[in-house]
């Protein structure tokens, strides 16, 4: 029982707050560190900061240095949009895993 409440508690810590809305190449902005993930047809995924796009090649920064990709090379594109739902769910999730944990916890001294 203890192992699947931590396995619980973890879920939620790591939940994240981030999600990804797929956007049309030709409606991407030039809004630097905005964050994107592209899907290539050879199906590989890219995932960056925005450094510049024009209206046949964008280039994404990563770990990897810039990343330059052809538009005709591109399957999907997503933008990172932070999501309050998603926050406000793994707030009050953690929160009430602590409150199980803790009164499981008070209940076991008890006994």
């Amino acid at each position: 029982m203890k192992k699947l409440l931590i396995l619980l508690l973890f879920s939620f810590l790591f939940q994240s707050c981030f999600s990804y809305k797929t956007v049309n190449f030709n409606d991407i902005k030039n809004e630097k560190k905005q964050k994107y993930e592209v899907l290539k047809l050879d199906k590989t995924n890219i995932k960056g900061r925005l450094v510049s796009i024009d209206e046949n090649v964008m280039i994404l920064e990563n770990r990897n240095g810039n990343q330059t990709i052809n538009e005709n090379e591109i399957y999907d594109v997503k933008v990172r949009k932070f999501s309050i739902l998603k926050l406000a769910t793994g707030i009050v999730g953690t929160y009430g895993a602590f409150v199980v944990i803790g009164i499981l916890a008070l209940a076991g001294f008890a006994l």
